[in-house]
């Protein structure tokens, strides 16, 4: 990949205000004597020049008087389009505070309002009127830029918030910041895109300032068709690009990852990356714990596609420390909104076939009543050693369940992963007074310290950024051409291995967002090396190395000259 290691200083024929207002040249206030007079600034800036750890301290200070989390997002992204050095610097220099304002939970605010939040375009909106084009529209908009990552969505599943139309845009934007901030990649090589397929929400098409395609969703052939043809698109026009899928409906997220798995280099974040972090925070957990995966009894509350994901890798974890498919689904079990998923029930979709129970497991645990296998009924029966919830329903995990782990065994591993952080299904508060401060806990969302019996407990974030940067990185710089699922199982366990003892004493299952660049680094190498091992890669390790540890991007300012 092309990186700012690679070209010290950049040429270009802008001149003056061209050069301000272009977010990748402009330095503002640091620009240099000799670059105000060959770019022609004279007059557009102040005389004197800042360094830019100067200017991160001013732009942090600015940032810091905004009180409400929305207002503190639309004033970083200000920055952003202004300045994208600095921005990228104020973000690494201050990951634990701005992390949350880039993505969750904050982004959730912003989906919802980006039409009337809207400041500057920023990617590409694919909409329905442009069938038949998208190839043209992608090399129109982006010209002979060598785009190595895009982050696509058609925003119909934001986190837990549902619908949200063109306003998605917003995750993708929040996903490859953290690209750039934790894999180093360099931002002029990244592209989010928006696939506006239309909204259902009633909010948004009554809302006469909503910036959307104006009309109902596609479904059916006309969608299948309009991704086909986004596919077709980006493989023509960005040959060696990664494309990571976000925040689709769950059975268009599956049926697009089987379909187009092979024919892009790509994942879905919400189903391969969630599974990933989840058994990453399972292993750090059994760390603590010195138990085994294979003798847990896991209960997954939710069978959307963060549920699936999770299950998917739980059970690869399980198979390949030799466990049978029938001892795999004694240790799991996955509820969806109408309670305990068994074979002798009618599924509303099909691939919860894949995580059901048979009858007869239902009935030795006595949940054989379909009326009688809600969350609770599965908990006092089954009696679960750990709780995963993807549900996105507030409060779902009460003091009764916590309790009943409590009987079967010492450290309960209840991981409440539902965001934003209003819908987790519960508080670690409540959590580690529920277990006498026994529970190992980790959060989808940020949450405060919890201080309980004279210690100061850390809340890890089962965040997926600890898995996409260093999957997508890892695949990159490998040159694979593929994302595998072994690829992705190395990811997890490299992001669990990357704990510190000190973390691991915290109580945390993650690590601190401050360290996200190493522990990304790790991911990489992780997967890098497994796709090179598996025959997909055309690299070798070495070159995998040298590029870890010498061609990742930073937000410093390269020198500009003239052309």
């Amino acid at each position: 990949m092309t990186t700012e290691k690679d070209y010290p200083a950049i040429s270009t024929e802008k001149r003056g205000k061209a050069v301000i207002h272009d977010p990748l040249l402009n330095k503002g206030s640091a620009f240099s004597k000799q670059e105000r007079d060959t770019l022609g600034l004279h007059g557009l800036i102040p005389p004197q020049q800042n360094t830019l750890a100067q200017q991160s301290r001013r732009a942090h200070n600015a940032l810091l008087r905004l009180s409400e989390p929305l207002d503190k997002y639309v004033g970083f992204a200000a920055l952003q389009d202004r300045n994208e050095h600095l921005f990228y610097r104020v973000l690494m220099d201050h990951m634990t505070e701005y992390m949350p304002i880039v993505y969750t939970p904050t982004v959730g605010l912003a989906t919802q309002n980006f039409s009337h939040v809207f400041q500057r375009g920023r990617g590409i909106w694919i909409d329905p009127s442009m069938r038949g084009n998208i190839e043209k529209v992608l090399r129109t908009a982006m010209g002979d830029t060598d785009i190595r990552l895009i982050v696509a969505t058609d925003n119909e599943s934001i986190l837990g918030i549902g619908d949200q139309g063109a306003g998605g845009m917003a995750i993708s934007i929040g996903k490859l910041a953290l690209y750039v901030a934790g894999a180093g990649i360099n931002p002029a090589q990244t592209l989010p895109i928006s696939l506006d397929v239309g909204t259902n929400n009633e909010l948004l098409l009554d809302d006469d300032l909503y910036l959307g395609w104006r009309e109902r969703r596609l479904s059916g052939d006309a969608y299948t068709s309009f991704i086909s043809e986004f596919v077709d698109a980006v493989r023509a026009v960005f040959p060696n690009t990664l494309l990571q899928w976000e925040d689709f409906r769950k059975d268009n997220a599956l049926a697009i990852l089987e379909q187009h798995r092979d024919d892009i280099l790509s994942f879905n974040d919400d189903i391969q990356g969630t599974g990933a972090v989840a058994l990453a925070g399972l292993f750090s957990a059994l760390r603590i714990s010195g138990e085994k995966l294979a003798e847990q009894k896991i209960v997954i509350h939710g069978a959307g596609a963060a549920g699936l994901g999770i299950a998917r890798q739980i059970k690869a974890a399980l198979a390949e420390r030799g466990l049978s498919a029938a001892e795999i689904h004694k240790c799991l079990a996955v509820l969806d909104s109408r309670g305990l998923l068994v074979d002798d029930q009618p599924l509303s979709d099909a691939y919860k076939s894949e995580l059901a129970w048979e009858a007869s497991l239902a009935k030795h645990y006595n949940l054989s009543d379909p009326g009688q296998r809600q969350l609770e009924d599965v908990v006092s029966q089954y009696k679960p050693t750990v709780l995963i919830g993807t549900s996105g329903q507030a409060g779902a995990f009460t003091e009764q369940m916590a309790k009943t782990m409590m009987e079967v065994t010492e450290r309960p591993i209840i991981l409440p992963f539902s965001n934003p952080t209003h819908h987790a299904e519960a508080t670690p508060s409540d959590l580690l007074h529920w277990t006498n401060g026994k529970a190992l806990i980790a959060t989808g969302s940020p949450f405060e310290p919890v201080g309980y019996a004279g210690q100061i407990y850390k809340i890890g974030q089962g965040n997926n950024v600890f898995i996409f940067p260093g999957l997508g990185l890892g695949a990159l710089l490998s040159n694979s051409s593929v994302v595998t699922d072994e690829m992705v199982s190395a990811a997890s366990k490299a992001a669990a291995e990357s704990l510190t003892e000190q973390e691991l004493a915290d109580g945390m299952l993650y690590p601190e967002i401050s360290r996200l660049r190493d522990v990304t680094k790790n991911v990489a190498r992780a997967v890098a090396g497994k796709a090179i091992e598996d025959g997909y890669a055309n690299s070798t390790k070495e070159l995998v190395e040298q590029q870890l540890e010498n061609g990742l991007w930073q937000p410093d300012y390269p020198t500009i000259t003239s052309k």
